[in-house]
């Protein structure tokens, strides 16, 4: 491919009428490029064009393409009038005529055609042309590319020199402009990169050079080199066959010109099995099934064993740098497909091993050079040295004797891996022309598989943000049991705005949180993100439901109106037994009732989504019993397209009051119930908390007077009840910070009295109440203060501590770690 740059040539000066050396030099033969839209008109003159056929662009423009190139006649030569046109891809400059352009010009091809004419020339006799038609796909209103060149200035002493022209880059591709070629040209030539096809596309459409001997480095689909005759060789076997004739011998079959239909055929026949293999590959993400479409679409027909070898980052999903692979680089065998007995090749190389490749091996150099390695007949010396590699196993007997063809698999120049194809000693080796088919089809494959490892790649990203994002509830928390699910709607969407989340509250309290951010993907994810840190934070300031859901409101407006969301917020007092909720557009809870298995949908308010703004919300308070448990869900568990969602929310209660051993099981069942009906494409979040209560003889309170008396009172008080309790390890401590935190509440309360209360569950609790609303700050101490040193006992002897706004005032609180039973 030439990279100079071309001077405007003046009106009327054809191609192929300048020196010796501009004839053959290949990087200065103009091509030009002509468009034609469904019209029948010119819509692309290139500078090529007005060099050979003497026309300014502006006066092509917009005139009927059968005008502007009049065909005088085909040229064929003299003897070769029976001969067929050459299939597209396998033009030579010396064979005879092509298809009809002036029907091209008029109807377009079905697909792409090749020939050569004489066009008549404004000023000029005649100009002798090669030319390529390729019918233009997509919603544009371009039919038609033709590109054309000028036959003389072909003419060359050196015979292999211009032997092929293939720019058959343009097939396919939707041409309004160079951009939009550019950016196919890799789907359609998959080792070129898109800088090289941007190139590629600025060199034809404005230089106006061809592309020659691209072929050479399977640039494109189809391969010229695949033994299509030349006109001289046809001559030459056609005058040994007349010798051989006239002397009364047979004519050897060599010679005979059903050869060339024969080779014709294997040009179409291949042609036909690299499409087949295009179709058969690439129809899921997968990146298994992608390797095992490869696999078995070259055997038997191209060959006998197919074994496929990819880097250790690709079946990982991992990214890897860009630099050649070495000695060290992993190659884990991902596939082996043969036509052998059954069993014959599995223990000897089985599938899932993972090996590096010495140097000296063909293997080595195909995926160091990224070109295919081509062995005719595996030596003993070969397999011997092949052998080596494999510890304790002798695979001489798999692979001496026999032909070998190692292809790069590799996109955008990156070798992901490669393929090892051998034949049957009995069957025909493999030569050249298989070479170039083997490199095709790995190009082919090679991007399928680069596609399927970048999905792969990013699922999983996809599924560590995911994570992330979710949070890890402890299966137990004060006065309940917790069991969570998710799972995401569809594999291609593993990214989405469904959360669940339990919160610790003061008083032995328990948040439970359900939301879904309408949508899928990043975004929603993010937005799930803020609003989920929005709930903890407020949660943790104790906010009532409805309060809550209205602040959560008010921070969705702020954030913008581009997103909405639903959201369950429930908090469970496991001392009063009591449920506290309020709904933004949720799908209600259910509550399954211990006492006699019964389960129900409460009935909330429903309220507006997160987002929708200035909407108030309710609360409502519900009664329950120790053993009752709550299930929470989005609806991407109960909503199925085309069905009723009072359908999924019946099966919703039965399978939540199905009786199951343990909190997992439970989730288990309601998530085999619901999730096997089809159509579900939503994703999924479960919440379920089995509400266990904290009974009487766990909880000890005490009122006292806001006087100094009443710090000793509850010394002794909270004394004795750990005793009790079977916890004399923490009185000590339980007794010191009762009595730092009552002294404060003493010297701070104003009229009211001062409560204090013990709770025994997970932990020790102890809550310190009076009717002062200033939450007390943690301050350093100096040596010569007299006040300060409180809290700092409390922080330092504390497991957790904190303060919190009541009705009446405030409430200070700290936990202490139960001993271990």
């Amino acid at each position: 491919m030439d990279r100079g740059t071309e001077q405007d040539a003046p009106p009327g000066h054809r191609a192929g009428r300048g020196t010796a050396a501009e004839r053959t030099d290949a990087g200065r033969v103009p091509l030009a490029v002509v468009v034609v839209d469904r019209g029948g008109l010119v819509s692309h003159w290139s500078r090529g064009a007005r060099r050979l056929f003497g026309l300014a662009r502006k006066e092509a423009l917009g005139r009927p393409a059968v005008d502007l190139l009049p065909v005088l006649g085909a040229l064929p030569e003299e003897g070769d009038e029976e001969d067929e046109a050459v299939p597209y891809g396998a033009y030579a400059v010396d064979d005879g005529p092509g298809p009809d352009l002036g029907a091209s010009l008029v109807r377009g091809p079905a697909y792409p055609a090749a020939g050569r004419a004489r066009l008549a020339v404004p000023g000029q006799d005649r100009a002798d042309v090669l030319w390529w038609a390729y019918p233009l796909v997509g919603p544009g209103a371009e039919r038609l590319l033709v590109l054309a060149v000028g036959a003389d200035g072909l003419h060359t002493d050196d015979a292999g020199a211009f032997e092929r022209i293939a720019p058959g880059f343009a097939r396919h591709t939707d041409f309004p402009g160079s951009e939009d070629l550019a950016r196919g040209l890799p789907e359609i030539l998959p080792s070129m990169s898109v800088a090289d096809g941007a190139r590629v596309v600025a060199q034809v459409l404005e230089l106006g050079y061809p592309i020659l001997e691209f072929s050479r480095n399977d640039r494109v689909p189809v391969t010229p080199d695949w033994g299509v005759p030349r006109r001289v060789e046809r001559r030459e076997r056609r005058e040994r066959a007349a010798r051989a004739s006239a002397a009364g011998e047979p004519v050897p079959e060599e010679l005979r010109d059903e050869g060339e239909d024969l080779e014709h055929a294997a040009v179409r026949e291949r042609l036909e099995f690299l499409n087949e293999v295009s179709s058969r590959i690439g129809t899921s993400l997968d990146l298994a099934r992608t390797v095992v479409e490869v696999s078995k679409a070259v055997v038997p027909r191209f060959t006998d064993v197919a074994g496929t070898y990819l880097r250790e980052q690709v079946v990982a999903g991992e990214g890897f740098g860009d630099g050649v692979p070495d000695t060290t680089t992993l190659w884990h065998r991902v596939a082996v497909e043969h036509t052998d007995e059954p069993g014959r090749w599995d223990d000897v190389v089985p599938v899932g091993e993972a090996m590096p490749f010495p140097a000296h091996t063909p293997f080595f150099r195909c995926m160091t050079t990224g070109e295919p390695v081509l062995v005719p007949r595996i030596s003993e010396e070969m397999g011997h040295a092949i052998a080596s590699q494999f510890d304790k196993r002798d695979i001489r007997p798999l692979i001496t004797g026999r032909s070998m063809l190692v292809v790069p698999l590799k996109a955008r120049t990156v070798v992901l891996g490669f393929m090892i194809l051998l034949r049957h000693p009995e069957r025909q080796v493999f030569n050249d022309m298989d070479r170039v088919t083997g490199a095709e089809l790995a190009a082919r494959a090679g991007l399928v598989l680069d596609n399927a490892r970048m999905y792969t790649h990013q699922e999983n990203v996809a599924e560590t943000l995911q994570d992330s994002m979710l949070p890890h509830i402890p299966p137990r928390m004060a006065g309940c049991d917790i069991a969570t699910r998710y799972l995401p709607g569809t594999q291609l969407g593993r990214v989405g705005g469904d959360w669940f989340d339990a919160v610790k509250l003061p008083g032995a309290r328990t948040a439970l949180v359900v939301g879904d951010v309408m949508g899928h993907g990043l975004n929603s994810a993010a937005m799930m993100g803020q609003l989920r840190t929005a709930v903890q934070t407020m949660a943790g300031l104790d906010l009532p439901p409805a309060q809550l859901l209205r602040n959560l409101d008010d921070l969705a407006q702020r954030l913008g109106d581009t997103y909405l969301a639903t959201c369950l917020y429930a908090v469970y007092d496991p001392v009063a037994g009591e449920l506290h909720l309020a709904n933004a557009g949720h799908v209600p809870p259910v509550l399954v009732r211990a006492a006699d298995g019964r389960s129900e949908l409460l009935d909330l308010p429903t309220g507006a989504p997160i987002g929708v703004g200035g909407v108030p919300f309710e609360a409502v308070r519900v009664r329950v019993e120790p053993g009752d448990r709550l299930v929470m869900c989005t609806d991407g568990l109960v909503e199925v397209r085309g069905e009723d969602i009072g359908v999924g929310l019946a099966a919703l209660c039965e399978s939540a009051a199905h009786p199951a051993a343990s909190m997992d099981d439970a989730c288990d069942t309601i998530i085999r119930a619901l999730n096997t009906r089809g159509g579900r494409k939503d994703d999924v979040a479960l919440l379920m908390a089995r509400l266990g209560g904290i009974g009487p003889d766990d909880v000890a309170e005490w009122r006292l007077t806001p006087e100094p008396s009443g710090v000793p009172r509850a010394r002794t008080a909270v004394r004795e009840q750990v005793r009790t309790w079977g916890l004399p390890g923490l009185a000590g401590n339980a007794e010191l910070m009762v009595s730092e935190l009552v002294t404060n509440a003493v010297r701070h309360s104003r009229t009211g009295p001062v409560a204090v209360r013990l709770v025994r569950a997970d932990t020790l609790l102890c809550e310190v109440e009076d009717d002062d609303h200033e939450l007390p700050t943690l301050l350093d101490a100096r040596p010569g203060d007299e006040f300060g040193r409180g809290l700092r006992v409390v922080s330092t002897l504390a497991r957790a501590w904190g303060t919190s706004r009541t009705k009446s005032g405030k409430s200070v609180w700290f936990e202490l770690t139960l001993p271990r039973r």
